[in-house]
């Protein structure tokens, strides 16, 4: 219904056009309770003209008055309502002014007006409901005309019983357009009332009843006129601290708060019950524990219990269960008494999969872990359920938890809290950098949009570090060395540059995402294209990373590089892996897992394949598979367990809108046929060793071992000396370096291929037996 829609004449506030004068008073109590009912500061007609309606106090609080004829000149009398909410003691001196309300906005006359409500004596108790139309026309009736400001105390009697009234919310309406009649929905152009902090109650505006969290008074009235007050008056999601969730937290909010906010009979009616679980859950440093801790203060609920895993356990028999069900102790209490009504408790479980694992998977034989997890359960969505909880657990290992308790009724909105996108890490960048800026500490070479690009898989703990590192360096550049470490002269001059965060991102590096220093160091001596089949290579592997970025009918690509030891395989693999530039790339190699037992290396595994999920675009390239299988020739020996884990993960298709290329390496590739790993693979690729003279040419020009003499000297020798070439390019490079410090390098390098090259053809196990094409010799012209 359209609050305005009565169209009653509206009554001009009368107002004296003398300019304001300020003077000094002394502050005293109200002369009459009759008085400080009606919410009058009571002024000595003295001081002050009949007809002033309104006077500011110290320059900020607004009151109406009443002058009266026996109030002492120069002093006010003031409710303990109005000396609670302008922070006035009896006694004290303050400063007073007429006030003109429409000079400070043309608009001053309230549209909407939210009131918070509860017993002025926190020990009333009243089973009986109070009617919010009767209490509007009552309010109406005692305040018409006044004016109020934003949190602002009143004490109103309602049928003897003094309730105290907080105001929460003022929204004003253009006075013209209400006259004219184009105020209401039904009007194209009307805007609704517009928040303000200050204005004046008349008949028209529409009165909001809050209950205050605190309080036992009950409400009655329509749903348009009733509403829990969950929300701080004052919350502001940008004061939260919190970058780069935005869209987890609205969803968070839309699921589990939104139907908090409306009267429990309307929830009712639509036959519904608010959700009692959120679980957050991610890598480490995401925000978890941030986003509920900053979830309990926006709420205008009782405090949150935040409780860890770890604490909730106990040595004796029962005390476990014991201490969860201390928990809701308070809940079931006060749900017994006030229904519905009830507040909102809040229970936030860190580390929760310290104590809600699955049931029986636990090695003890104690099994105190599975009566927690049965006592959470019961008590969450038990026999006697109860509608004014709200758990919010954290996690880092989703897979741990107990499925009974992710059904709805109990954990039921579950919010992965990933990596922050370039966005996100904007946001959180500039929440750690307010201070600095605003203190002109961070100089005006620092661009927190190139920062936001450059940390790419940071997490917001590892962003925070970032800012803590860059601020050090800026503080070593001002320390003072001597025999004692000292703060130097020009401290004042301080301010973090763009060459500190530099610094710092050489530091503090990602935990998630891409390990540049593992695939360098696979590509230290670079790709050098000795062939026409290396560009091939390359430029198939490009075409493969094009599929998985653009095809949806692929979301899962897996190529297998195999050829002889030595060949490049590896730096190939990790070539292709770094130019894809997926968020996360990740190196599945034989030196990672020296001295694991086989049940640690599929650990290991499966977590990279299970964080790869997380990424919307992955690479894991899984070096020498032969070696993680520990595949040896003599026996043959193999891990059958770890083989299983691989041809597993090597078909699992990832979750819906997320891509995946796996490129393996192996120089073994029958083996592979064997155990059927082969068939796991959607292509492959073989990379051959150097077999022309041609690509030993290439090699030693991009190395610049020999002027031009002294390599056409050792190609010619090479030539005469009739073998058959059939080396890795990595050994080539080793030859290369070695012969670099010889005094006759051409022999030396000549003379180490010439007699490698016996070797060579009778050690080629498996390559020799291969069905190649025959390859012809260098012609040195």
């Amino acid at each position: 219904m359209d609050p305005f829609s009565s169209r009653q004449p509206i009554k001009q506030i009368p107002t004296v056009p003398a300019a304001p004068q300020t003077f000094r008073v002394k502050v005293g109590r109200s002369p009459s309770e009759i008085l400080a009912l009606k919410n009058f500061l009571v002024v000595s007609s003295r001081d002050f003209h009949p007809s002033v309606r309104y006077a500011i106090v110290e320059e900020q609080f607004v009151f109406t008055i009443k002058a009266e004829d026996s109030q002492p000149p120069r002093q006010i009398g003031a409710s303990q309502a109005h000396r609670r909410w302008a922070s006035l003691s009896v006694g004290q001196e303050v400063s007073i002014a007429p006030y003109d309300p429409s000079l400070e906005s043309p608009n001053i006359y309230l549209g909407r007006l939210d009131l918070e409500v509860s017993f002025s004596r926190k020990t009333t108790e009243i089973k009986e409901h109070f009617d919010t139309e009767e209490m509007s026309k009552r309010f109406y009736e005692a305040f018409n005309n006044q004016i109020f400001s934003t949190n602002q105390q009143v004490v109103f009697d309602f049928h003897g019983i003094n309730l105290q009234v907080v105001v929460k919310g003022l929204y004003v309406v253009d006075l013209a357009e209400l006259q004219k009649g184009l105020i209401g929905t039904e009007h194209a152009n009307y805007q609704g009332p517009r928040a303000t902090t200050r204005g004046i109650l008349m008949q028209q505006t529409a009165i909001h009843w809050l209950k205050a969290s605190d309080s036992s008074i009950r409400l009655k009235g329509p749903s348009s006129k009733v509403t829990t007050a969950i929300l701080q008056p004052d919350f502001k999601f940008e004061d939260m601290g919190i970058g780069g969730l935005d869209i987890e937290f609205s969803a968070i909010f839309r699921r589990a708060f939104a139907s908090r906010i409306f009267p429990p009979s309307l929830v009712e009616r639509i036959g519904i019950q608010h959700v009692k679980g959120i679980l957050l859950f991610g890598p480490p440093g995401t925000g978890k524990t941030l986003m509920a801790r900053q979830i309990g203060k926006m709420l205008n609920a009782r405090e949150p219990k935040i409780v860890s895993g770890p604490e909730i356990l106990n040595k004796y028999v029962g005390q476990s269960e014991e201490n969860i069900r201390k928990l809701f102790a308070d809940a079931e209490k006060e749900y017994k008494e006030k229904g519905d009504e009830s507040d909102l408790h809040i229970i936030i479980f860190d580390e929760i999969d310290a104590i809600c694992k699955q049931r029986g998977g636990r090695s003890d034989s104690t099994g105190v872990g599975d009566s927690i997890v049965n006592q959470l359960l019961s008590k969450m969505d038990g026999v006697e359920q109860l509608n004014n909880i709200l758990i919010i657990g954290m996690t880092n290992r989703y897979d741990l938890i107990d499925e009974a308790l992710l059904r709805p009724g109990r954990l039921e909105v579950h919010m992965e809290i990933g990596l922050p996108d370039e966005h996100g890490r904007l946001q959180i960048l500039k929440i750690h950098t307010a201070k600095m800026k605003d203190n002109d500490l961070m100089d005006s070479d620092v661009d927190l949009d190139e920062l936001a690009s450059l940390t790419k898989n940071f997490s917001g703990a590892e962003i925070t570090g970032l800012v803590k590192s860059a601020s050090s360096f800026a503080f070593n550049r001002h320390v003072k060395v001597g025999t004692v470490a000292g703060v130097a002269s020009d401290l004042d001059n301080m301010k973090i540059n763009r060459e500190d965060f530099l610094s710092a991102l050489d530091e503090v590096h990602p935990a998630f995402g891409v390990n540049d220093e593992e695939l360098q160091q696979c590509v230290q001596n670079q790709i050098i294209q000795f062939a026409n089949n290396v560009e091939r290579i390359l430029s198939d592997g490009q075409l493969f990373i094009e599929q998985v970025r653009k095809s949806s009918r692929t979301p899962l690509v897996s190529v297998l590089l195999h050829g002889p030891p030595g060949s490049g395989k590896t730096a190939l693999a990790a070539t292709m892996a770094m130019s894809s530039e997926f968020p996360f790339i990740k190196l599945i190699s034989p030196e990672s897992m020296v001295g694991y037992a086989e049940v640690s290396k599929i650990s290991m595994i499966n977590k990279v394949f299970n964080d790869s999920y997380k990424s919307p675009l992955s690479v894991i390239v899984i070096d020498n598979i032969e070696r993680i299988l520990d595949w040896v020739p003599i026996g043959p020996r193999f891990s059958n367990s770890i083989l299983q884990t691989l041809l597993v993960l090597l078909k699992k298709r990832p979750p819906k809108d997320r891509r995946l290329l796996i490129l393996a390496t192996t120089n073994e590739k029958s083996v592979l046929d064997d155990m059927n790993m082969s068939d796991c693979f959607n292509s492959e690729i073989y990379v051959p060793n150097i077999t022309e003279l041609s690509s030993v040419d290439i090699v030693l020009k991009e190395l610049a071992l020999f002027n031009d003499e002294e390599r056409n000297r050792a190609l010619n020798a090479l030539k005469q000396g009739g073998v058959e070439l059939r080396i890795g390019i990595k050994k080539i490079l080793t030859i290369i370096e070695m012969s670099r410090q010889d005094v006759d390098k051409v022999e030396k390098f000549v003379g180490t291929i010439l007699n490698m090259a016996p070797h060579k053809v009778e050690t080629n196990s498996l390559y020799d037996k291969l069905d190649m094409p025959d390859t012809a010799l260098y012609k040195f012209e």
